[in-house]
């Protein structure tokens, strides 16, 4: 299993994903290695989240990655107060996370990744 654990002067990078569910709806979490986090998800065990336990992961939909957790944290936290046809925008064209949350946070911290996924491809 390949991980994707990123450095930055010293510390863990950290990200903030969405994955989608089996019943379409979306989650939001944080992690210091997207590709360990994404398997705890769809393996179910103790170590994924009980809400994608109980609807099912599909795929990665987007993520982020910023320099340490409490940034991290903020991202998780806006994105989550976002209604889902506003998450859903995100996911498909990430100019709106400056329309939507630009007045809340510092949005330059954050840098959408495509290394891993595209838009509706999943990890493996």
């Amino acid at each position: 299993v390949l991980h994707c654990r990123a450095f930055f002067k010293g510390e863990y990078m950290y990200y903030v994903y969405m994955l989608r569910c089996k019943d379409n709806s979306l989650y939001t979490g944080i992690t210091t290695d997207i590709r360990r986090r994404y398997q705890e998800h769809l393996n179910q065990g103790k170590k994924s989240a009980k809400y994608t336990r109980v609807h099912g992961v599909l795929q990665i939909e987007a993520y982020w990655s910023c320099q340490d957790r409490r940034v991290a944290s903020q991202l998780e936290y806006w994105l989550k107060t976002l209604d889902k046809s506003q998450k859903e925008q995100i996911i498909f064209d990430n100019h709106y996370i400056s329309v939507y949350l630009q007045e809340k946070i510092d949005i330059a911290v954050y840098k959408r990744q495509y290394d891993f996924i595209s838009h509706k491809v999943m990890i493996k």
